[in-house]
């Protein structure tokens, strides 16, 4: 009898154990209605693209908060990445569900590369705690929303790589946190809003079909990363550079920006300048010896004397502008040493080169000299683009004198 009672006492702790067990994990694994009901629309409106298997966990039996890509902290979404991340997955087809807005307490939102079509939703606006928002490489067309300016504690926006048109929200430049806006490769439309962010690092908007001038007041100094290449950018930009101490990537390539180029860009600690295709004028005078790797200032209106303190560029193009005179011995003898590998300088107005006609070039560098107000002591072989004439017409050469 005695033995009885204690099995029973025993399975009856066993069973309570397992309630409160059960219990608590039933707790745990209760997730906020709205975020539940959101992610059955955001599922509903989605769909795997053929060799993609990330859908395969969203079964909604079971936990949400186990889904693939769906992370949470108690009962609500915290983050929410949409595609298996792994290079080279086909990631996803469908569209946006405006009920992405019903997470409210949603941190983080991407989505991978794929074929997703449609607008942003407006919704996005309703995620006050958003600070991280990465739809890139998919299709979605439409205008960037206004409303995401209402995003206060957004860091970074990334929606490149879409087929988004209009112009880009001045509402977005006011997001007092943001630290990266990557809108390249879009078609975006009008001008460059200001962007007062005093935390912001990165700004990429080439590839689109933006236009107007840059106000000096429009990039904020604190910004590490600027490209703005394949626009139709236009007036100066001296002002704006010069504020700036603190870029390691700097492209305005294939614009229209005029005026000078401020000796100050020669001083950034960058690898790559990139200010070639646009309409710059003056003189070029760097205030020390250029460190930068590449320096492409070609296809401009730059005037007066090569400066010697280039002779330290390895890559080194100023083909297509309006410099006179001879060049640097000492870009000539970096040239011979081999220091120097592109040395384009083709389509100018020079008028002289110290470099024996018999010096051998080293077969690692590149020069050009073709189409110059002087006969080239040396033939080297030149791009294609160059043209077939070796020296300009001597009624074009004012200081030619043969």
């Amino acid at each position: 009898m005695l033995k009885r009672r204690t099995w029973v006492a025993l399975a009856a702790a066993v069973v309570g154990f397992q309630f409160l067990g059960m219990c608590n994990l039933f707790a745990v694994a209760i997730l906020d209605p709205l975020d539940f009901l959101a992610l059955q629309s955001i599922r509903k409106g989605l769909e795997d693209l053929p060799g993609s298997n990330f859908f395969a966990s969203w079964d909604f039996t079971s936990d949400p908060c186990n889904f693939a890509g769906v992370y949470c902290d108690s009962d609500k979404v915290l983050a929410l990445n949409l595609g298996d991340p792994r290079a080279g997955s086909p990631g996803l087809t469908g569209h946006l569900d405006p009920a992405i807005g019903k997470l409210s307490a949603l941190v983080e939102f991407t989505v991978v590369p794929g074929r997703i079509i449609g607008r942003l939703p407006q919704t996005l606006s309703q995620l006050k705690n958003l600070r991280f928002l990465a739809v890139s490489r998919n299709f979605i067309s439409g205008d960037i929303p206004a409303t995401l300016g209402q995003l206060r504690v957004l860091q970074t926006l990334d929606l490149s790589y879409n087929q988004l048109a209009g112009g880009i929200p001045r509402s977005i430049g006011t997001i007092p946190a943001l630290s990266n806006v990557i809108l390249c490769h879009n078609r975006l439309s009008g001008s460059v809003p200001p962007f007062l962010s005093l935390t912001l690092t990165r700004l990429d908007l080439k590839n689109n079909d933006l236009s107007g001038s840059i106000s000096p007041s429009s990039l904020p100094p604190s910004l590490q990363y600027l490209s703005l290449s394949w626009n139709r950018l236009s007036g100066p930009v001296d002002s704006s550079l010069t504020r700036m101490n603190r870029l390691n990537y700097l492209d305005l390539s294939m614009n229209r920006f005029s005026g000078c180029i401020p000796g100050r860009v020669f001083t950034f600690p960058i690898t790559n300048l990139q200010l070639q295709r646009n309409s710059f004028t003056g003189p070029v005078q760097p205030p020390s010896e250029v460190t930068i790797k590449t320096v492409d200032l070609s296809f401009n209106r730059l005037s007066g004397q090569i400066s010697p303190l280039f002779s330290t560029v390895q890559n080194l193009y100023l083909n297509n502008n309006r410099f006179i005179g001879h060049v640097p011995a000492t870009i000539v003898d970096r040239l011979l040493a081999a220091n120097i590998q592109i040395l384009y300088l083709q389509h100018n107005y020079l008028t002289g080169i110290e470099i024996n006609p018999t010096a051998a070039i080293p077969l690692s560098s590149s020069l050009c000299l073709q189409y110059n107000c002087m006969v080239p002591p040396v033939q080297t072989p030149c791009p294609l683009k160059a043209g077939k004439q070796k020296t300009r017409p001597t009624a074009q050469c004012v200081e030619w004198k043969g």
